[in-house]
């Protein structure tokens, strides 16, 4: 089913919505030329997004990035954005960006243009030819890295803009936007951005923040999540050198007998870190400031419990239990409100094929540490370090490669009102969680000197972020879900939103 189509008013020629059974707009501006609009420039649409996906850009490597940069500049300045500033950090460029007009309501934005790295032995199409390839019960897609996260929902807002002012308005909000280029590294220097003088002068101005999403599941569900956990990415490095035990090279692994090991030294220091299990953090001090659950958030727990399927989230992953075989309530709980540590990757001495009997001088194992509200990245980071030192493993280096603290927004904030609003227009009932288990630099913005609620918004499906063969929809063949189209005009139904509400 092509969910780009428009149904036709025999009789009075008009265009209306193309979302069965929806529920017509009621504020006062007919929105069907601008939704023409979004259906004639569709091609253009898939077009802007395949270049924007073909250029790479990747802050772990530093591949491709004042290139990335410079081309999501270029679309913002074709979107109608009348000033775009390059703004230097002390690793990779931002963008400050604003769109005047005239308008009495402000909304700042959130973007970034950098993308997780990608093998393309993992992949059926190439991860930067942003292929349109057939998914069996899907529907059409482009498969590439970054189409999900986040090129395609950011060139859906910015295919909004165009279908506006292609049926010749102006936006009916103002806009203020910043973008990184370090959010797949930890944004490190993201504040260095936002905390300008111009910068936030700027994005006082403005009733929140906004960030495109594709927020749609395979049943065309969408769950609204009212902030997300903070992080910290982190490597521990143990050696033989600074240790002060164990080799300053790699030595024969006969030597064992006689001589300590780095590598089992950093093993016994993460066993510290964790319960028996793995599954609980023992770093002293972590949890002190760990804000508990509160009774209403549990109660939003319990409601999305009763209405998301857990085989279909088991499958989605790939697992057969939750930990402790916990129940899918108490799996749900555990993921909106625990604090993590977590190993992303352990890497010693020899892992090639077959054997090289070596007794490594030097072990890492990178970390992330998932932080819920109360627990700031500084604290956290020092609890990490301070434990390690108690236990004896003071020689061993915790450097933090990236992170931030946790974000939070009221449920009654506008930004999430107006979410509420279109999702329902859609006949769509959100589910709302108390916060994302992943994390965003948001903290920048609902945190001092700000203090702005932010939210995440857009219709449309993809899948596959930091992943083998990621893909964002553009076509779909399921009805409850949105194909390129859909999510562009849910934008366009956002923005006038947030202008329309008092």
């Amino acid at each position: 089913m092509d969910r780009r189509a428009f149904l036709q008013d025999a009789a009075a020629g008009a265009v209306a919505l193309a979302l069965p059974g929806r529920t017509p707009i009621t504020h006062a501006d007919d929105l069907s030329p601008v939704f023409a609009q979004i259906e004639k420039r569709h091609d253009e649409a898939v077009q802007r997004l395949q270049e924007w996906i073909r250029q790479p850009s990747i802050a772990a490597e530093r591949r491709g990035m004042d290139e990335g940069c410079e081309l999501t500049m270029r679309l913002l300045r074709d979107a109608g954005f009348g000033q775009v500033t390059k703004l230097p950090t002390d690793g990779q460029p931002g963008i400050f960006a604003t769109l005047d007009a005239g308008a009495p309501r402000t909304l700042g934005l959130y973007f970034m243009y950098d993308v997780k790295q990608a093998d393309p032995a993992e992949w059926t199409s190439p991860p930067w030819v942003a292929a349109l390839v057939d998914k069996p019960g899907l529907g059409r897609a482009v498969v590439g890295r970054g189409a999900v996260n986040q090129k395609g929902p950011e060139a859906a807002f910015l295919a909004a803009l165009h279908a506006i002012r292609g049926a010749g308005r102006k936006p009916p909000v103002n806009f203020v936007l910043v973008a990184e280029g370090e959010e797949e590294i930890g944004s490190p220097h993201f504040p260095q951005i936002v905390r300008r003088p111009e910068v936030l002068a700027a994005l006082r101005r403005s009733v929140g923040i906004f960030m495109p999403a594709a927020a749609q599941g395979l049943d065309g569900q969408v769950t609204i999540t009212l902030g997300a956990k903070g992080v910290i990415e982190c490597e521990l490095v143990s050696s033989g050198e600074r240790w002060g035990r164990g080799p300053r090279q790699d030595i024969h692994s006969s030597n064992k007998a006689r001589v300590d090991s780095p590598a089992w030294h950093l093993v016994q220091a993460l066993a510290t870190l964790v319960s028996s299990d793995g599954n609980e953090p023992a770093i002293d001090g972590y949890l002190d400031k760990a804000r508990p659950i509160s009774p209403a958030e549990r109660a939003m727990v319990a409601d999305a419990a009763r209405r998301l399927d857990e085989t279909a989230a088991k499958k989605q992953l790939g697992v057969e239990h939750w930990v402790r075989d916990v129940s899918w309530p108490d799996a749900l709980e555990r993921l909106v409100s625990r604090p993590t540590v977590n190993i992303e990757g352990l890497v010693g001495g020899y892992t090639g094929p077959g054997g090289k009997t070596i007794l490594p001088h030097r072990a890492v194992a990178k970390l992330d540490l998932r932080l819920v509200p109360d627990m700031t990245a500084a604290e956290s980071l020092a609890t990490l370090t301070a434990h390690l030192a108690k236990r004896g493993f003071g020689d061993i280096e915790v450097n933090m490669t990236g992170g931030y603290d946790p974000t939070s927004t009221p449920a009654d904030a506008l930004v999430i009102k107006v979410q509420e609003t279109v999702y329902r227009r859609s006949q769509i009932d959100p589910i709302v969680l108390p916060r994302n288990a992943g994390s965003w630099p948001g903290y920048v913005f609902t945190g001092d000197p700000l203090r702005l609620p932010a939210g995440h918004f857009g219709l449309g499906h993809g899948s596959g972020a930091h992943a083998p063969d990621e893909y964002y929809l553009i076509e779909s063949a399921t009805p409850k879900v949105q194909g390129l189209d859909g999510a562009v005009r849910s934008y366009v139904e956002y923005l006038y939103e947030v202008a329309r509400v008092g």
